[in-house]
């Protein structure tokens, strides 16, 4: 599994945002020594911003006998229409999908059969986690704990530089940990 945090987000402006440094860090910090997991910086090596086509495109030469695919959740996925070549994405990966709350399979489906190349995309089961960026954001904002909601070393790296707190200024780059 390879978690590719993105330099700039095309579609998903986020309040108080801390920078690509700050979230690359994070995912290095919550995949730790877990060799079932890495974090890229291709997306933060490329300027502007963070298509995930260009980003399979370049996983795809680096490694091409690899089958990619790419993880959803039901609700970005319903999207995928609107993303920057979508259909290329889908040649490029197969794209795997969890249902989310609030957004029904069919609406995916439809969405999904307007694209070239939609047969690629598969639904997947699994324990339905109500955890999402947006609510942990919003958890720290309101002064809320989120333990067991990030990995423990994601926690302290947040309380420590202050992240997502409305009242404390947004450093520009990650501070050595002392």
């Amino acid at each position: 599994m390879l978690l590719i945090p993105a330099a700039i987000p095309p579609h998903k402006p986020v309040e108080q945002e801390p920078g690509a440094e700050h979230r690359l860090k994070m995912c290095r910090l919550a995949v730790g020594g877990d060799e079932r997991f890495a974090v890229s910086d291709v997306e933060l090596r490329r300027e502007g911003p963070s298509y995930t086509a260009d980003t399979l495109a370049v996983l795809s030469s680096q490694a091409p006998i690899d089958e990619l695919v790419l993880i959803l959740g039901g609700d970005i996925a319903a999207g995928l229409p609107e993303w920057h070549r979508p259909e290329r994405v889908l040649e490029l990966a197969t794209v795997a999908i969890a249902q989310r709350r609030g957004t029904p399979r069919g609406k995916v489906e439809q969405a999904l059969a307007t694209l070239r190349g939609s047969e690629r995309a598969r639904f997947f089961e699994m324990p339905r986690i109500e955890i999402s960026s947006t609510m942990v954001r919003r958890r720290v904002a309101a002064g809320l704990p989120i333990r067991y909601f990030v990995p423990d070393h994601v926690l302290d790296y947040i309380q420590r530089e202050g992240l997502y707190r409305s009242d404390v200024p947004v450093t520009a780059a990650p501070q050595p940990a002392s």
